[in-house]
């Protein structure tokens, strides 16, 4: 067992560093939390019409769990938060399992599309840090689901591909940490925007920065309402089976 894996302290003072103390507007702000430890209370769940009924988000106690394990019959699920936000410090914690192979991710500054000609029928536009557990070196990356971008941003790349070599140096200093190994473990992540300068951290390894500025505030972000505020949202790939569990949920922001 790492006695290194739980480091709170060092791990938020490495997140104001990394950003520049945070930023300007959050430095004197108290964390608000976005989960209260009993209920989904403050958050929404977001699906395609043809998903509707079906349950894969549950408060469990102190986590959130998404668990799609043995179901494969589903497009994406995402849990969003009722509140929106443009510049923000987040910081969450969460669980994988070595067993489930599923894609999941949190999204930030993102809108819903239920329009009549909304992707799927219904569309979380918004750029997504990515979670992957099979692969650690895709965690902290920077996914973009907006409709008509849906590539990678952070690296940039051209559609949903990317290959060990395309990512860069930083994160492939990312190790995950996983339930099988010690039920205890939980892996640690903040997510800090000001602007369009855009940090992420993992296991206090900074896997992103970098300036979106003529990405996420272009005109087809503005059309889709995305990219500059929004509300955060976990998410559950579509067909695949996932087992996550996210808690200690906080943010600073407006």
């Amino acid at each position: 067992m790492k006695s290194y894996r739980f480091f709170p302290v060092a791990f938020i003072a490495l997140g104001l560093l990394a950003s520049g103390v945070c930023f300007t507007e959050c430095t004197n702000q108290e964390w608000e939390p976005l989960y209260n430890g009993e209920n989904l209370e403050g958050w929404k769940v977001y699906c395609t019409l043809a998903d509707k009924g079906k349950v894969y988000w549950t408060a469990k106690g102190d986590y959130i769990e998404a668990n799609s394990m043995g179901d494969g019959d589903h497009d994406y699920f995402w849990l969003a938060t009722e509140k929106e936000y443009s510049d923000f410090h987040l910081k969450l914690k969460f669980q994988l399992f070595k067993s489930s192979t599923g894609n999941s991710g949190v999204q930030f500054r993102s809108s819903f599309d239920d329009s009549d000609t909304a992707r799927n029928g219904g569309w979380l536009n918004g750029p997504q840090v990515d979670i992957h557990g099979p692969i650690p070196m895709r965690a902290g990356l920077i996914y973009d689901e907006t409709e008509h971008v849906r590539r990678w941003i952070y690296p940039s790349l051209p559609d949903w591909n990317i290959n060990a070599d395309q990512a860069p140096e930083a994160a492939h200093h990312t190790e995950l940490y996983y339930y099988e190994d010690d039920p205890e473990v939980w892996n640690e992540m903040e997510i800090i925007c000001e602007g369009m300068h855009v940090i992420t951290i993992v296991n206090g390894n900074k896997v992103t920065d970098f300036n979106a500025d003529g990405i996420l505030n272009d005109k087809l972000h503005k059309i889709r309402n995305s990219g500059e505020r929004g509300f955060f949202a976990l998410q559950l790939h579509a067909h695949d089976e996932l087992r996550i569990r996210f808690r200690e949920i906080y943010v600073k922001g407006k």
